[in-house]
């Protein structure tokens, strides 16, 4: 049995923080939650209670995220920005942009994490790192990074969600995945454990 009445109260900030963490924009992210909570009224005569009201509108959410990314074609001319970005992105971490030589910079080098990793992924500090990584994050990189790694969403359906092929795919989590470890080795993990 759903009840609407609580929705606000009991799911709102739960809901604003995945479409703020997902989109990186405060006021889209409330707009994508009232929306939810818009569609979820009107679709409350289908709800069949296989799964909790809260994971029920959680789908809703994720829906009507990649529904905005759509409608902004955020992820248009993915190709297009790949290869325009190619060799600048590849020049902050590897010596040479042929990949059959290519050897990591002295400086972007991927160092040992001293501490535990997963130990600070549930403290609030690590969180907020995290989160300040994640908006670093290109608008084109994004939304993948975050099906992938934050929803564990399937590669073929991400594809399919975002409208973009199996090769910008792994371009984008790869270039993700660089900046994101760059971005926490910075702001988390230093050589001698984690910064203060």
């Amino acid at each position: 049995m759903l009840h609407p009445n609580e929705w606000v109260s009991k799911y709102g900030d739960y809901l604003f923080s995945i479409a703020l963490m997902k989109t990186n924009n405060r006021t889209a992210a409330e707009d994508l939650v009232q929306d939810t909570f818009l569609s979820a009224i009107k679709a409350a005569a289908a709800f069949k209670g296989e799964s909790s009201e809260k994971t029920w509108l959680v789908r809703i959410l994720q829906n009507k995220i990649i529904d905005y990314y759509r409608k902004k074609d955020i992820l248009k001319n993915t190709s297009e920005y790949i290869t325009q970005t190619e060799n600048g992105f590849d020049e902050n971490f590897f010596e040479s942009t042929d990949y059959s030589e290519a050897h990591w910079k002295t400086d972007a080098a991927p160092e040992p994490w001293k501490s535990d990793a997963d130990s600070g992924i549930h403290q609030e500090e690590f969180n907020k790192v995290l989160e300040l990584c994640l908006q670093k994050l290109p608008s084109k990189l994004l939304p993948v990074f975050v099906s992938k790694y934050m929803d564990d969403e399937d590669s073929d359906k991400i594809c399919k969600d975002y409208g973009i092929s199996a090769s910008n795919y792994w371009v984008i989590i790869h270039r993700a995945k660089l900046l994101m470890r760059s971005c926490l080795e910075k702001n988390w993990f230093a050589s001698e454990g984690r910064k203060t």
